[in-house]
């Protein structure tokens, strides 16, 4: 165990003392505050979003008489010609022919010195489609008063009966940002580290250092000294992340403060945050447990590590070149990625159902999937259950990565196959 510890120690104090390590760790929380400060920024002052777009509109039929609905980011204005006066603040020209006919409506044009994106077209066309519905509802004896108090806004407020009956906010807008933030950190660190260990074996490898180092430490020990300490440089980064980051949001929210208030008085800009949500995830986000989600966090964040690291260590020791490690790369990577991508959609489907519940429990998948779940409160059973075959497979994994690692890492000049894998873990 000593001699594990001296590992871990060297792996951990050789990589943080880097300069890269330092760079990394201070540039990524100021990276995060950016973009949140870019959000926040969007949010407040509406003159940095999508520009407000003024359609022309020439109609030689007659029909719509000034009764398009301008879309969002999108206004209408009706002229008689294409009048030069028009060009500097008109973005396009929607010409509608004088044959046009509500039973039949063809014949429109859209003119415009710069390629019109899908977005525009589907407004305009939706405009049009709704004025033309609205036209024949009239001509059937509807009153437009009538048409134009259909059009309703609709606020949907999401409660959450708990055990004891009482109700609560069920925090679904949060619960679906926590689940994606979860699966793309344990995603972005198992993967950036454990392909650090993966070439820090090879290195060590092709330059016939390990022949020296395992004369007075077992095969087993390196292995697990290496993952051990990258696993406490992937932990420390992330955690001086966490801090950073939360201090560079606060202090960003604080110089808001004032912006976001003054939004609340203004309608249209507090129409906006309505729609965002965006006080009611922030209060419900500091009125979680943040204790538990961090330490269940830290839990499949270092067992999914040591996981996939085992595996990479193995795939490390038992070839001698970066290229050699496609064909044995893809089977270990294929369940990180298809639990990154899967997740997206068991968000927003079912985060309960018999697939997410299968992955969540399944030790492959089971540190991006059950942390997707967290937010949803899965019921404990399959939460400790989901932990226990973590640990165990970890357990089982390792010792067969070890028995890989023992001989694959004296190996040199011979690519590996699956068969001699098999063989190396059967190996007495």
């Amino acid at each position: 165990m000593h001699k594990i510890w001296l590992i871990t120690k060297r792996e951990y104090l050789s990589r943080v003392s880097k300069k890269t390590f330092m760079v990394m760790t201070i540039l990524g929380p100021l990276l995060i505050a950016l973009f949140y400060a870019v959000i926040i920024g969007l949010a407040v002052n509406q003159k940095t979003g999508e520009k407000i777009k003024t359609i022309g509109v020439i109609d030689h039929s007659g029909v719509f008489a000034n009764s398009l609905i301008n879309p969002s980011k999108m206004n209408f204005v009706y002229a008689d010609t294409e009048r030069s006066d028009f060009d500097g603040e008109v973005d396009g020209w929607l010409i509608i022919p004088k044959d046009f006919k509500l039973e039949h409506p063809q014949g429109l044009v859209y003119k415009s010195t710069q390629t019109p994106t899908l977005d525009l077209q589907s407004k305009i066309t939706g405009a049009v489609q709704s004025a033309i519905k609205n036209k024949k509802l009239i001509t059937h004896g509807l009153r437009q008063s009538f048409l134009d108090s259909l059009n309703v806004k609709i606020n949907l407020t999401t409660m959450q009966i708990n055990e004891g009956g009482a109700l609560s906010n069920s925090k679904a807008e949060l619960n679906f940002g926590l689940g994606i933030a979860f699966a793309f950190i344990i995603y972005f660190f198992i993967f950036m580290y454990g392909v650090q260990v993966m070439r820090g074996v090879m290195e060590e490898k092709t330059n016939r250092i390990v022949e020296i180092i395992i004369s007075s430490v077992k095969p087993f020990q390196l292995m697990m000294g290496k993952i051990l300490g990258i696993a406490m440089v992937g932990l420390t980064q992330f955690l001086i992340w966490i801090g950073l980051s939360g201090v560079l949001m606060a202090i960003i929210s604080v110089v808001f403060a004032t912006q976001l208030g003054d939004m609340h008085t203004d309608k249209a800009a507090s129409d906006v945050m309505q729609n965002q949500a965006m006080p009611n995830i922030i209060n419900a986000f500091f009125n979680l447990d943040l204790s538990f989600y961090g330490l269940i966090f830290l839990f499949y964040f270092l067992f999914g590590y040591l996981l996939y690291s085992a595996m990479f260590a193995a795939v490390g020791s038992a070839v001698d070149s970066e290229s050699d490690t496609q064909q044995f790369m893809l089977p270990i990577t294929l369940p990180l990625i298809l639990s990154f991508t899967t997740s997206f959609s068991i968000l927003s489907s079912d985060p309960n159902g018999t697939l997410a519940t299968f992955m969540s429990i399944f030790p492959l998948s089971s540190p991006i999937i059950m942390m997707v779940r967290l937010p949803f409160n899965p019921p404990w059973h399959e939460l400790l259950i989901s932990m226990a075959v973590l640990v165990a497979t970890f357990v089982l994994f390792t010792w067969l990565a070890g028995r890989i690692y023992k001989v694959g890492i004296l190996s040199i000049g011979k690519k590996p196959t699956y068969k001699q894998l098999f063989k190396w873990m059967l190996m007495k």
